[in-house]
């Protein structure tokens, strides 16, 4: 098998998800972050093969096609997934690699990676989560309301996680989160 260690990254959208990454990446540069395949839209500030890599649905299906995407998942009206080659590489190296995945995808992995590390990023209440998204300004009112239903049954599902870390702070989750790290490689 691999002799890196695998982690699941998950929570609702507007949680701080990539906020939060930014910070751990500063904390502690080794951590490899796989970049997830979309076929939305990008946002203002967003780099292609940065964030994540934009392609076309038809791009993102002849992959599924090839057995080149480990997973994927709809989330709202858009396809998410996670490139196989790159992750395998970086597991095989021994790295420690970062999912970011939607809580559908996460459940693919956790059976497919039993030893997979799986934490949920959960927000401080829905209404400060709703209000993130707000300030956020890239969904309408339907998206909006959308997304808030999605993410409470993503909470729901959090109990599935080995680690759930409430980002009420992102200094403090950060902190929290490699505490987890660091606690599990001793095990």
């Amino acid at each position: 098998m691999s002799s890196g260690k695998l982690v699941l990254f998950s929570g609702p959208s507007g949680v701080g998800k990539d906020t939060l990454l930014e910070v751990l990446a500063k904390k502690r540069p080794s951590l490899q972050r796989s970049i997830s395949l979309t076929t939305r839209q990008r946002r203002a500030g967003e780099t292609d093969g940065v964030d994540y890599f934009f392609v076309s649905p038809e791009h993102f299906q002849e992959l599924l096609s090839n057995g080149d995407v480990l997973e994927f998942a709809q989330y709202g009206t858009n396809l998410y997934g996670t490139p196989k080659k790159p992750v395998d590489k970086w597991l095989r190296e021994g790295k420690t690699v970062i999912l970011k995945i939607e809580v559908q995808g996460a459940e693919k992995i956790m059976r497919m990676y039993p030893q997979a590390l799986s934490v949920f990023i959960m927000p401080p209440s829905m209404e400060v989560l709703e209000q993130r998204l707000r300030e956020r300004g890239t969904e309408d009112e339907e998206d909006l309301r959308r997304r808030m239903q999605i993410a409470r049954e993503e909470i729901r599902k959090s109990r599935e996680y080995d680690y759930i870390i409430v980002n009420d702070s992102l200094e403090r989750a950060a902190d929290e989160f490699l505490t987890i790290l660091d606690e599990t490689a001793k095990q």
